[in-house]
């Protein structure tokens, strides 16, 4: 009722709209803004993607390309940047500009955009993509000078040393662009009235029920044909919170596709290898690809905040034998096809997910299942049948099942672990806070660079500030990782990561249990949706026919 209702008013009145053109998904997590400047997590990526524009976007190859900068220079010292603006690109149309009719964007709309992130009164969760990177004062803050509009058409950000995956950064949802007057007007309730220059326009929020979006008909963007992007007429977002549910309202084809699949309606379509049961073929098509996110255990290696049974789980752990043996004593193929019908590559290497360029298993080997080496380690650790090792593993009842897997596999090589579920709010607080001594944790890459995934093991970034929720310390890795961030050669660069990595394997602060991948259930009608391992949700290619 409510698409239907609102879809009466499409901008292009001429242009029959029908359900061919609308394209339909689900929405089960909370979406909580509009705002690109609280695009922190999947809900509200997805749904701004579709409103927005940043300087540069990603490619199918994960690499940074133009986009609202048609083109962009990096001067050779690496710390500044310069980019041009296209002249073709305008703000859609909105209340907020005089005579309702979007202006032009201009260099000063993202010193502005990039100026609001680092506010501390937007309370924007994004400004740490410039914090430490670009100029900065004696204080500390960044310097008034960072961000520089030379002119309208040229933007300059000026960094206070060279940091590679700086482009990377870049094509997030944080650093798109926003008018001023707008969030002037709406000030906190901008997050329900965007105001963007992406492929479509925002219509109506109807809050835990549906969002819809209209085709936005001045959208910059051209096919290779010349045709006006996007080929949809409209997007509905919907907010069912029950997977069986969302499951069957696809399978009614009520949807037009569904991302990550949850264990039961898994078990329903896809054998343990992970091929489509007989009975679904044909119907829809399922496609997996690497996605960046690496699930694993981390052992703490500061002590001074343990406690109790955390802390005699601790003093166990500072052992570097017992940390790679339990390594050794996972089966991870097998729980990969036992668990999740292998969605997902076993953690055969490092740290570093094979879906980043820069992964070699090769040159980076890790553990395999080898649980007489495991045995081995132990006793020379000094444990053995008359003096058990006992541990307690912190984790979310969502993975307590897999928990339980991981008990087993180390009981049958003499460890006794006891399992203690929490909140999840919970959970990553005594992380963050250094009190869980063994935990299951998961690290979703925020850009396609490994550096994203290897500063989890930088001393400076301790946690709770900082990514490194393990307390790893090692001036070895530390120079390397130093080395890393100022090599603007990718091949170099990458032997550096691969070298940093096989320190963490050596090491082994974490377990590396496997490479996630992303499971995408498309309906057959729907074309131009392809899957990427950051899991982006791009629709202004698609077309349903």
């Amino acid at each position: 009722m409510l698409l239907t209702g609102l879809l009466t008013g499409c901008s292009e009145p001429t242009t029959t709209t029908d359900a061919r053109r609308v394209f339909r998904y689900n929405q089960p997590e909370s979406l909580t803004s509009l705002d690109p400047a609280f695009a922190r997590n999947q809900a509200n990526t997805w749904a701004v993607t579709q409103l927005y524009n940043g300087l540069v976007e990603l490619d199918d190859s994960l690499k940074p390309g133009p986009s609202l900068a048609h083109r962009y220079n990096i001067s050779p010292d690496g710390r500044r940047y310069t980019f041009t603006l296209r002249p073709d690109v305008f703000f859609h149309d909105s209340e907020v500009f005089p005579s309702g009719r979007g202006r032009r964007v201009t260099a000063q709309d993202f010193v502005y955009s990039f100026r609001r992130l680092l506010d501390g009164a937007t309370a924007s969760p994004g400004g740490w993509i410039f914090r430490g990177k670009v100029l900065e004062q004696a204080d500390g803050e960044p310097s008034d000078t960072c961000f520089v509009a030379v002119n309208d058409s040229t933007l300059r950000i000026h960094l206070k040393e060279p940091f590679i995956p700086f482009l990377g950064i870049l094509t997030m949802p944080y650093a798109y662009v926003v008018p001023r007057e707008a969030v002037q007007k709406y000030g906190k309730d901008f997050r329900e009235h965007p105001v963007g220059t992406g492929p479509f326009l925002f219509k109506e929020w109807d809050e835990g029920n549906a969002i819809i979006y209209h085709r936005n008909p001045g959208y910059w963007k051209k096919d290779a044909q010349g045709q006006r992007l996007p080929y949809l007429d409209a997007v509905q977002i919907s907010f069912i919170q029950d997977r069986k549910t969302e499951f069957l309202t696809f399978m009614q084809g009520k949807l037009d596709f569904l991302s990550g699949i949850r264990s039961g309606s898994r078990d329903l379509i896809m054998y343990p290898d992970g091929t489509v049961r007989e009975d679904f073929r044909g119907k829809f098509r399922l496609q997996k690809v690497p996605y960046l996110n690496t699930e694993y255990l981390g052992m703490q290696q500061d002590l001074k905040n343990l406690r109790g049974d955390n802390a005699e789980t601790g003093r166990a752990l500072q052992d570097k034998r017992v940390r790679q043996a339990l390594n050794y004593a996972l089966n991870k193929p097998e729980f990969l096809a036992y668990f999740l019908n292998n969605v997902g590559k076993p953690g055969s290497s490092g740290f570093v997910p094979a879906s980043l360029p820069s992964f070699d298993q090769q040159k980076v080997p890790g553990y395999t299942y080898q649980p007489d080496k495991a045995r081995q380690l132990l006793r020379a650790a000094g444990y053995g049948p008359g003096k058990p090792l006992r541990l307690r593993l912190s984790t979310v009842a969502e993975t307590k099942e897999f928990c339980e897997y991981y008990q087993k596999k180390w009981a049958e090589v003499g460890v006794q672990v006891e399992i203690d579920v929490n909140q999840g709010a919970a959970h990553g607080e005594l992380i963050d806070n250094g009190r869980a001594a063994f935990f299951t944790r998961s690290w979703l890459g925020d850009y396609p660079d490994a550096e994203n995934y290897l500063a989890l093991f930088y001393s400076p970034n301790f946690a709770p500030v900082g990514p490194n929720k393990t307390h790893f310390k090692s001036p070895a890795y530390d120079r390397l990782y130093e080395q890393a961030k100022l090599e603007q050669d990718a091949a170099r660069r990458y032997a550096l990561y691969q070298q940093m990595d096989r320190i963490v394997v050596e090491e082994c602060p974490v377990v590396a249990v496997y490479y996630d991948e992303v499971v995408r259930l498309t309906q057959n009608n729907v074309q131009g949706l392809t899957p990427n391992p950051m899991n982006q949700l791009v629709l202004e290619r698609v077309r349903k026919n």
